[in-house]
């Protein structure tokens, strides 16, 4: 079937409030979807209190080893640079750390900004999501809910969108 690839089929809702968006999350997640599952769209922010649609960020991490790992490639680099061309001046060391220092701050620094961008772009989805499925078009003060869904769970989705105060519930597409 589709070369091993299951079909994914996607559940738009349109919520009124804050409150039915959480309920309708909360009931999702308890019949077991994801919150990789789940997107959100508003027309304005929508700030959710914690446990509600919680996704681990390992943005730290990755740019503490982004950081490290430009430092260590520009020393490298150095050293390498300053002894495969010694140039010796004045009796100073051929590889000094205090003359190239501002070099070694600005590229640890332009390695820290460049891993934070690409993960922010990774776990934002922007780099690693399906394209065929569009952002839904979301009316002025209503909370939009797409739902990433196999077939078997269609149903018991659409029910959980309509108890938790859905004004609108339709199936958007399906991708293979």
């Amino acid at each position: 079937m589709n070369g091993g690839k299951e079909a994914a089929f996607y559940l738009k809702a349109d919520l009124q409030t804050k409150e039915a968006a959480m309920a309708a999350i909360r009931e999702l997640k308890a019949s077991g979807f994801n919150t990789n599952d789940l997107d959100v769209f508003s027309d304005r922010p929508v700030e959710f209190p914690p446990g509600v649609l919680d996704r681990p960020s390992h943005m730290s991490l990755f740019v503490v080893l982004g950081a490290m790992t430009f430092s260590c490639l520009i020393v490298g680099f150095v050293y390498y640079t300053q002894h495969d061309y010694p140039l010796i001046t004045g009796g100073m060391p051929i590889f000094s750390f205090w003359s190239t220092g501002v070099v070694f701050y600005e590229i640890t620094m332009l390695g820290a900004v460049l891993t934070t961008f690409s993960r922010f772009l990774w776990e934002s989805g922007l780099l690693r999501r399906n394209r065929r499925i569009p952002v839904p078009a979301v009316a002025p003060g209503t909370i939009c809910l797409r739902v990433h869904c196999r077939q078997e769970q269609l149903e018991n989705a659409g029910q959980s969108l309509t108890r938790a105060g859905a004004l609108k519930v339709e199936r958007l597409a399906e991708s293979a």
